[in-house]
């Protein structure tokens, strides 16, 4: 059980180090009929074809805004309509970065509608990156790996022997976590190719003045001869504002101040010659 436990990993090595190198070089020919046969069966990895290229695709966007948060929403919107999804988001009342998951096929058109959100666009990147390789030589270790397992797992049903079950277990979990891997190298490069990533940025941006009137003429100058008024009248309030609370402690005693000259002047002096 041993040797044999040895002998397939062996050509289990043999195998992978032919799919290891599927994705670089030309793919061997198949064995001419009546020749013999190696130990572990190889597996001949899939060929894309010119126009089954694997492609993933990724943009940037810098926008600036008036207010952040409604270009955030609108944009949240865009990607559920177009059938994606936002991922990580920050948003603040100046600033904010989101990312958004679109199906491939749209997201040409996802880029145009974002583009026309805010006040300006301030940068604009696509990226397209080819896989088809990787995706080429992670099927084939995945045909290579499940093949080991399973002739791994028929080796546990033959074994006999305590030892010969914990040897061979081992052998199978250290596999199933290979495969485990693979798997989800898989299904991450599928991910990647069939929905485009967006990472956008939003910047805040003053809103621009109002345009001008135009003061001249009659009107013009009544205008602002009535601010003008408007002006000095709440510029007045103010002044008598501050100073009533002094005017209501000051006018008694000048009154009674006032009241005392004018007693003192309504007392009729001593005639002469009086004493």
């Amino acid at each position: 059980m041993a040797f044999a436990l040895a002998g397939c990993s062996a050509a289990e090595n043999g195998a992978s180090s032919t799919a290891d190198s599927a994705g670089s070089g030309p793919v061997p020919a198949a064995p001419q009929q009546g020749s013999g046969k190696s130990g572990a069966e190889k597996v001949t990895p899939p060929q894309a074809g010119a126009t089954d290229r694997k492609l993933s695709r990724s943009a940037r966007l810098e926008l600036t805004a008036t207010k952040v948060t409604d270009v955030v929403a609108q944009a949240r919107g865009i990607a559920q309509g177009a059938g994606g999804y936002t991922g990580q988001e920050s948003t603040g009342d100046e600033s904010a970065t989101l990312s958004l998951a679109v199906p491939a096929d749209k997201l040409d058109g996802v880029l145009d509608q974002l583009s026309h959100l805010g006040t300006a666009l301030v940068k604009r990147e696509l990226n397209t990156q080819d896989v088809t390789e990787q995706v080429v030589d992670v099927e084939a270790r995945l045909a290579t790996q499940r093949a080991s397992v399973e002739r791994i797992r028929a080796l546990l049903a033959r074994a006999t022997s305590v030892s010969e079950i914990a040897s061979v277990e081992s052998e199978l979990t250290s596999r199933e976590a290979t495969l485990e891997s693979l798997e989800q190298q898989r299904n991450s490069l599928a991910g990647s190719v069939a929905m485009a990533t967006v990472a956008m940025t939003v910047r805040s941006v003053a809103a621009p003045p109002p345009p001008g009137e135009d003061h001249s003429g009659f009107f013009g100058g009544l205008a602002g001869g009535w601010h003008a008024f408007l002006v000095f009248g709440g510029g007045l309030l103010t002044v008598l504002g501050a100073i009533a609370p002094f005017l209501l402690f000051l006018a008694p005693l000048g009154w009674l101040a006032w009241w005392l000259h004018r007693r003192r002047r309504v007392v009729p002096a001593p005639e002469p010659g009086e004493g």
